[in-house]
């Protein structure tokens, strides 16, 4: 029996730690906010939108940093042994669009809940309100941990599930990557990811807080098309967010110029949007121009796409021409926003960057440098689409690294 100590008490954590406890070994869980799973209780605004009722394949199309690092993960911990896990420990799921798999009472609480029963049920110990200040090292062997209070904690292996650095009030704060980098790992600059736009466009801030449904968003790298996506966004004080924009994030690299096209008409092509435009225009033969667009858009959009189109406001309807109307058109079907970079990083979803993937053995979650030490979750430089797939990383990496198979076990 292994003495076996898991830093973190989010899903990749908990996860590790049910898993390398039912296998006969001592765990302690060691996390240093007053419950577990805080991180875990935010997702999917309270929801947690826990994984995605895809085939495999879909599982590896979703991931967008090292995917080919996940393939044993993946097999070995599917999404669809996720949704069984969670069965067996009592907990009901529903599929909604796109696949996404939620807790059936919609509570996040009760994610955390089953898990916690699963802690329990193979009798982890846990150690709340605690922080983890180093990790002892001998001869590149893990060998225990040192705590705050510099109390001493021996241990055959060290599993890290520290997190990455989004939202730190959840105790996201980076520590896993200084623990990494301490024991001579190296840490890809960590950045935010599924992470809010900012623009410096004139008009963002009238449109704060309206959101957008069933529109087409394009995103073009210096003049480039990158990727395009249908769903919802808003409109937000510093830019644009939103499910669609924070996707598109993901498709984004560092100094790069960007800008986003919103098709919000994507219904329509262009000679049905002419024609849906002449009927209103008829409707509205003798008003002002500014004044014919309410069928056809939200009231806080109407001056600045006719800002855009470049129709004199209070020219009669009656008296636009067929060229004016071809150019309204095209404001409607390509609304552009220049992006300037994405948000402050506290403010994605999940971190992209982190341990480098190539300096972990992706059959077992141990390091190649250190023996005993073990990696899961946001810690690794990988990351996904939005739809439950990082809350499927953070399990099928647990439930590797809480097999504790070590390249000692294989020699």
């Amino acid at each position: 029996m292994n003495k076996v100590v898991v830093i973190g008490g989010g899903p990749a954590g908990m996860m590790a730690a049910g898993k390398a406890a039912s296998l006969g070994n001592e765990v302690v869980i060691i996390e240093k906010n007053e419950k577990l799973g805080k991180k875990l209780f935010i997702t999917g605004k309270g929801r947690c939108n826990f994984t995605n009722d895809c085939d495999i394949e879909e599982l590896f199309d979703n991931v967008i940093t090292n995917k080919k690092f996940l393939y044993s993960a993946f097999y070995s911990f599917s999404n669809m042994d996720t949704i069984a896990f969670f069965n067996q420990l009592g907990l009901k799921e529903k599929v909604e669009r796109g696949g996404r798999v939620f807790p059936a009472s919609d509570k996040s609480s009760d994610v955390i809940k089953a898990m916690e029963k699963y802690l329990a049920q193979n009798n982890v110990e846990i150690m709340l309100n605690t922080k983890v200040k180093d990790i002892i090292i001998s001869d590149k062997k893990a060998s225990g941990v040192i705590l705050q209070n510099n109390v001493e904690i021996k241990a055959d292996k060290i599993i890290l599930a520290t997190g990455g650095l989004t939202y730190p009030q959840t105790g996201s704060t980076g520590d896993g990557f200084d623990f990494a980098q301490k024991t001579g790992h190296k840490v890809k600059s960590p950045r935010g990811a599924l992470i809010p736009l900012v623009s410096d466009d004139g008009f963002i801030k009238e449109l704060q807080g309206l959101s957008l449904r069933n529109i087409k968003a394009t995103l073009f790298e210096s003049d480039k098309k990158k990727t395009e996506m249908f769903g919802e966004m808003i409109f937000t004080h510093f830019g644009l967010s939103g499910p669609v924009i924070l996707s598109m994030s993901s498709f984004m690299k560092e100094n790069k110029k960007y800008r986003i096209e919103i098709d919000l008409k994507p219904a329509l092509d262009m000679q049905t949007l002419d024609k849906r435009l002449q009927r209103d225009f008829d409707k509205y033969s003798n008003k002002q121009f500014k004044n014919s667009l309410d069928d056809l858009l939200p009231q806080r959009l109407i001056p600045i796409v006719v800002e855009m189109s470049k129709i004199k406001e209070d020219k009669r309807v009656n008296q636009v021409s067929k060229e004016e109307r071809q150019k309204l058109a095209e404001v409607l079907k390509g609304f552009s926003v220049n992006i300037k970079s994405k948000a402050d990083i506290h403010l994605g979803i999940i971190t992209s960057g982190g341990v480098e993937a190539r300096e972990i053995d992706p059959s077992t979650m141990e390091s190649k440098k250190i023996s005993g030490l073990y990696f899961a979750g946001e810690i690794i430089d990988v990351d996904a689409m939005t739809g439950g797939f990082n809350l499927q990383i953070a399990f099928s990496t647990g439930y590797l690294a809480g097999l504790l198979e070590s390249r000692g076990d294989k020699n």
